[in-house]
Order: C-alpha cells, then structure tokens, then sequence
C-alpha cells in the first residue's frame, strides 16, 4: 500500500469536488447571500453528524466576519432548544442526503413561524431541498472515500461552499480590518491588527514644547513626561521633536543647553505616523530609521499623541 499516492489521490478528489461545486454556483447563491445580507436577525446554522461539525465552522466564520450566526444542534432543537430561533432569523439547513430525520423534523415549525430556509445538500430532489427556500446543490460525484460512504469530498465542499458564502457578506458589508480585530481582541489576529490609537499617548501625558522655548525648560519637559524626546508644535501642528538623541548631538558640536532654545537643537519633519495605522506599521517605521518614538499626526499634520517603542512590545504585536 502505497500511502502517498492514496494522500494524493483523496486530495485530487476534493479537488475536484471543490472544482465541480464552483461550476454549479448559480442564481441561488446570489440569493443566499442577499438574503443573510437582508436578514435582521441571526443566520441559525444546523446540521447532524459531520455536516453538524462543518455547520458549527460555518457560523463561527460568519460571526467572525460581520454575519451573526450560531449553531443549533438538530437533536436538541426537538426537546426544546428551538427557542433560541426568533422571527427576525434566517437558517441554514445542512445535510448531503437532504433526508437527515432529525432536520426534517424541525423544518416545519421553522417554516410554520415564518422563517426563510437555505438548504445545503447533494440532492436537489430531496425532501430538505424541497421544503427550503434557497436550495444549495453541492454536485459532489462521490466522495474520496472508496467506499464511497465517510463524508469526505461532500464535508469539503460543504465547507468551501460556507466560506463562500462569509466572504461574499464580507465583501458585500465592506467589512474592515478594524472590525476584524473588534472581533478577535485576545488572539494574535486581532494583536497583529492593533492600530497606533489604541496604544498612543494622548493629552496631559503629552511632551509639548514651542520651538521658541528655552532649551532648558524643554529638557525637564522631556525628564517629567519620560518619552526621552519633545514634540514641538505651533497651533497644534507638528514642527519638529527634539530627542536626547538631539540633545547629544547639540552639545557634541559645542552647543549650550543654557543659551539655546528648541529650534536649535530639534530635528525638523520628523518621520510621523496615523492613529489609523496598524501599530506593525509603526515598529516598521521605527526599525527603517532606528528610532524608539513616533508623534501620531491627523491628515493636517496635528499632534494627535505619540507612540513610544516599549508601547508597540507591551501590546504583543510581535
């Protein structure tokens, strides 16, 4: 027995599935999709067995990605759980045989209560595709297994045919990076998603200097906010900063902290960054130019905040 060649033929055979199932989208996807578009309230994915498993990835993807959904296992829905379907939900029904009993037993109350029924199966003359609203054919031949029983081509596509599905909605809701990152607050996605407004230094804790003051005041500055460096602005608009980096250098070259003032010492057009930009933008910026502070600046050039290195590390971008 050859292990590989039967690896590469299951997949090819998946492969080819997903291939069938791409040539079979029709009007009624479109029709899926504008109706869990239009839907007010949820999108209730339900599903036996290993359709029930690919189901629970369908509504996780979905909610994920803009689309409110949840799983409701078929079994439990009988003994009471269908109570967790309001008017306002639409649901998807997920069976190869389109003949699971414990779907259809289910399916008449559903439509008894007014909600609209997308179906998923490979069998357009099933009871199921029949009973639904929006029939979604899987045109699977048979499955990779060579008995031709375990779910394996049909799961595929099934599952492929749900990422569809969630990612027409989120094309179609113009759904943003931002709200992806709403959605994943604790993981990496939603860290490597971070913006520089959510870790940015804002008003009081701000080291703000004019370029016309004494350079000695803005060394305190700089020592009472803690940042090493100064923003120096003018109504707002952000001129230059002025580093301890700067500081070194001024002196180096005979100049006297005493006697000076910002514009002496400060470096002019400063490398500046959005509050809309992602902080892994920022830590790019920082390591480009070998610097450790960033002021935030709005589209006009206003001082906005400042992100400092150790911020971008705490959050765990990286």
């Amino acid at each position: 027995m050859n292990v590989i060649q039967i690896g590469k033929r299951v997949i090819l055979e998946e492969a080819k599935a997903l291939q069938s199932l791409a040539d079979t989208l029709d009007e009624n996807f479109e029709k899926a999709v504008e109706l869990i578009y239009n839907t007010k309230g949820k999108l209730v994915v339900t599903g036996m067995g290993k359709s029930g498993l690919i189901g629970k990835k369908i509504a996780a993807t979905m909610a994920s990605t803009g689309t409110p959904s949840f799983f409701l296992h078929p079994g439990e829905a009988i003994h009471g759980d269908l109570g967790m379907i309001s008017k306002e939900d639409t649901v998807l029904a997920i069976s190869n045989s389109g003949e699971t009993p414990e779907l259809l037993a289910i399916i008449p109350t559903i439509k008894r209560w007014g909600n609209t029924v997308i179906a998923i199966t490979n069998n357009p003359k099933s009871t199921l595709a029949r009973e639904s609203d929006i029939h979604l054919f899987l045109n699977v031949e048979k499955e990779a297994c060579p008995l031709n029983l375990a779910p394996t081509s049909s799961s595929t596509a099934t599952l492929a045919l749900g990422d569809a599905l969630a990612i027409a909605l989120l094309e179609k809701r113009g759904f943003t990076e931002r709200e992806f990152a709403m959605f994943h607050p604790g993981g990496a996605l939603g860290r490597k998603l971070m913006k520089v407004e959510e870790i940015m230094h804002t008003g009081d804790r701000l080291p703000l200097v004019k370029e016309e003051t004494p350079l000695k005041k803005a060394v305190i500055v700089m020592s009472e906010k803690g940042f090493g460096c100064a923003l120096v602005e003018e109504d707002g608009t952000l001129k230059g900063i002025i580093t301890d980096g700067d500081l070194r250098r001024f002196v180096e070259k005979g100049g006297s902290i005493d006697k000076s003032y910002v514009k002496d010492a400060m470096t002019k057009n400063p490398k500046a960054i959005s509050a809309s930009s992602l902080a892994v933008e920022a830590l790019e910026l920082m390591e480009k130019h070998n610097i450790t502070v960033l002021p935030v600046v709005d589209e006009k050039g206003k001082v906005q905040g400042l992100v400092h290195l150790h911020d971008i590390l705490k959050s765990g971008v990286i």
